[in-house]
């Protein structure tokens, strides 16, 4: 499962969190690299206890809390809070997979990676490479969105980020941990509310095949989900 969540912040929400970030210490990107990660990334990010990162972090949240589409694709649990990262002059992080679990230094809180998030920070335009690219059931995908998006995408895939060869690719990325723990059945329940809201356009909320329906979403959560 790869999800684009388009504008999850517009322009002004793009431009406040470069303001915090932009001027703030960045530091060798391995801070959070586990032993694999480490030997392929060559990156800069801000430092998980800074506050500029946390500030901006937050912002990032409250907008994943506004959008429907996340919560319906992702169903989070717990969510790691959000890290900043650049790329520039060459730099790239090669082919890795996700720690499985991630412990947020000095608080001791452990999130089961289900889901990675990316959010672009810099318009596509004003660099050159810097493709997310992830290997799924499906091949290879390459991402490159909009300032503002961000996609969604498991975390046991193996992905990378291409070298970017002119400009600065500036991004947000952490992981999450869902109420459901297998991707399968958390795709089937994304189709299935997608299903059930494109029949409540068509006859109402209250249409009784829309309710009956709703009711199925709900009894496979129940079933699934860990809370």
């Amino acid at each position: 499962m790869l999800i684009p969540i388009p504008d999850l912040l517009d322009a002004d929400g793009v431009a406040a969190i470069r303001a915090l970030i932009d001027p703030a210490g960045w530091v060798d990107g391995n801070v959070t690299s586990g032993h694999q990660s480490a030997l392929a990334k060559r990156n800069l990010q801000l430092p998980e206890e800074s506050p500029a990162a946390r500030q901006a972090g937050q912002m990032v949240l409250d907008a994943l809390g506004r959008s429907p589409l996340f919560i319906a694709a992702a169903l989070p649990l717990r969510i790691f809070p959000p890290l900043f990262n650049s790329y520039a002059g060459g730099q790239a992080f090669g082919v890795h997979v996700d720690n499985a679990v991630r412990i947020q230094a000095g608080t001791g809180l452990r999130v089961r990676s289900d889901l990675s998030i990316t959010l672009f920070l810099e318009p596509p335009e004003a660099y050159e490479g810097g493709e997310l690219t992830v290997e799924t059931q499906f091949g290879v995908q390459q991402v490159k969105l909009p300032a503002g998006y961000a996609v969604l995408y498991p975390s046991s895939s193996l992905h990378r980020v291409e070298p970017v060869t002119a400009g600065r690719r500036v991004a947000s990325f952490f992981w999450l941990q869902s109420m459901i723990r297998d991707d399968g059945a958390r795709q089937m329940l994304f189709d299935l509310d997608r299903s059930v809201q494109g029949v409540a356009a068509q006859l109402g909320q209250d249409h009784a095949e829309v309710i009956r329906l709703t009711g199925v979403y709900h009894n496979l959560l129940r079933c699934w989900a860990d809370v």
